[in-house]
């Protein structure tokens, strides 16, 4: 039996850049996702014959809000939902069922790498049919329905049992319960040379692989434990929890801190690897050696020789302007494409799918390809595996060969977290307005070559988009400024920093960015406005 029923709006269903993402006692209220999914399914139109994915990360009302998905969906008139096993499923699996499948699109429950739990947060990712975000003109459409909807449908009945491979119907609606696995898998075995990785372990390479508790855990455990070989217990935290055991599931060296001691350890392991809440974030390690995310990309374009899919040969490289600028000289050395685009891995979608761009990357520990359309952190790991497999090298000497042929972008992002978004706004505002009188000045022994906002041209669409703010100077060293879009409340000032040296290759990052750390803080006001002098997180 399908109802109708009455509702009245939530005004902060605004969509970031990666879908909605709200403090689960938010969530919670009455009717709160029910007004999403209807928004979104008014926006859609007709849904005779549609087909969309489900999923999640586990995390707490995942359960409860799939369930409240499912009858929407079937009182709505969409024709099949393909839903994995109990619930689960990862964001780079999910794009990669859509796309096997042909979907119009998807829902994957997650927020991301923020913390789970009734204290934690809770957020709804919406694919289109690209497996990919949706563009920004859509998520607007989607925000006006939420502050005019008055009712929504739902199908009056008892909740599906996910547990079950297999088909069902509910009020008409087909919906086929998968093991969201095994796509995955098969995915990745027509990618990499799993035979030689498998032979890696065999010879006594050892890995540690945290899933922090998230969904990647049963995907770990069955290709690096099972398909590769890596010994049992490599794989650790890998049952996925709903507040993912206390732990925050952000692939860094705060949060990941468990993995980042044992790897600093003198029990090391020879590899080293992190996910995040649902798999699109990875973290590289070596024996008390770290790759940040800006070289992990960097060194990947440098060895797709190595990876049987890519021998032939890829199209270019896009990375977030916040990314330093490590895979641009790749890229020009390689003669392939190179494109520097606003976060939000939805601007990446068009290079993809006008085959500019095979790889790409954000400094937030996201790093992909066009096998899907999301970031993808289980790829990430197969892709060093299979190049320390074929050079038999470390990652400390893969990654020291690379600053020797390249030269060094020493980075560091600092985050102050919680800023009133007022105060925020005002300082961006302020500080966009004072940045083009700044080119040509030699600030602490730095002379500005260009100050201002950094905009982009999509060369597909031929949409212009504004994100952040930008410093170069006159020795290739950067200072970038953005709010990010992936908290749940508040504002995240963020400030990426990024100093470029050809001869000292082994420094500390801190100290080699600390004279420009000093001009971000005074030329930004930081201090004055917000009151902190030291970031909340440094990355």
């Amino acid at each position: 039996m399908i109802k109708t029923v009455s509702t009245t709006p939530y005004t902060d269903q605004k969509m970031g850049t990666a879908g909605l993402r709200r403090k689960s006692k938010v969530v919670v209220q009455p009717n709160y996702v029910e007004n999403f999914m209807q928004s979104i399914f008014n926006v859609i139109g007709d849904l005779q014959g549609k087909t969309f994915v489900v999923g999640g990360d586990g995390r707490y009302y995942n359960d409860v809000a799939i369930q409240k998905i499912i009858k929407m969906a079937a009182a709505n008139g969409v024709s099949r939902l393909i839903i994995g096993q109990n619930g689960f499923m990862s964001t780079p699996a999910g794009s990669n069922i859509i796309l096997k499948n042909k979907a119009d699109g998807g829902f994957i429950l997650s927020a991301s790498h923020n913390p789970g739990g009734i204290n934690g947060d809770f957020g709804i990712k919406y694919s289109n049919h690209t497996g990919g975000q949706i563009p920004s003109s859509i998520s607007d459409q989607i925000y006006q329905q939420t502050l005019n909807i008055k009712e929504y449908k739902i199908c009056d009945t008892e909740d599906i049992d996910l547990s079950k491979i297999g088909k069902q119907e509910l009020c008409g609606m087909e919906i086929e319960i998968i093991d969201p696995v095994v796509d995955y898998v098969e995915m990745m075995e027509n990618i990499f040379d799993f035979p030689a990785i498998k032979k890696l372990f065999q010879n006594g390479f050892t890995m540690r692989f945290d899933a922090m508790n998230a969904v990647t855990g049963p995907y770990a455990i069955r290709i690096f434990e099972e398909i590769l070989g890596a010994k049992k217990g490599s794989v650790v935290n890998y049952n996925p929890l709903p507040d993912f055991g206390g732990l925050h599931p952000d692939p860094n060296m705060v949060y990941a801190k468990e993995l980042v001691d044992y790897m600093y350890s003198d029990q090391a392991a020879d590899f080293g690897a992190a996910n995040d809440g649902d798999g699109d974030r990875n973290m590289i390690l070596g024996k008390k050696f770290f790759v940040t995310p800006s070289d992990s990309l960097a060194i990947i374009t440098d060895n797709f020789c190595y990876i049987p899919a890519y021998k032939n040969g890829i199209y270019g490289v896009a990375k977030s302007a916040a990314t330093s600028t490590s895979v641009e000289r790749v890229a020009h050395a390689h003669n392939i494409g190179y494109y520097e685009v606003p976060t939000g891995w939805k601007y990446f979608v068009n290079l993809m799918d006008s085959k500019r761009i095979t790889f790409c990357g954000e400094e937030s520990f996201g790093t992909g390809s066009a096998h899907i359309r999301e970031k993808d952190g289980i790829w990430a790991v197969l892709f060093w595996l299979n190049i320390i497999a074929a050079t038999g090298k470390s990652v400390e000497e893969i990654t020291t060969e690379h600053w020797q042929k390249y030269g060094r972008s020493y980075y560091v992002r600092f985050d102050f977290e919680g800023v009133d978004t007022n105060v925020a706004d005002k300082l961006m505002e302020s500080l966009e307005a004072k940045l083009p009188s700044l080119k040509g000045q030699t600030i602490n022994g730095y002379q500005v070559s260009e100050a201002g906002a950094f905009v982009y041209n999509d060369p597909v669409d031929h949409s212009s988009t504004k994100n952040g703010l930008i410093i170069r100077f006159n020795d290739g060293s950067r200072i970038v400024y953005r709010l990010s879009g992936t908290g749940s409340s508040g504002a995240t000032i963020r400030v990426y920093l990024e100093r470029y040296s050809k001869a000292d290759l082994h420094n500390d990052p801190l100290k080699m960015l600390t004279e420009i750390f000093e001009i971000a803080m005074a030329v930004s006001e930081i201090p004055e406005r917000t009151g902190k002098h030291q970031a909340d997180v440094v990355t």
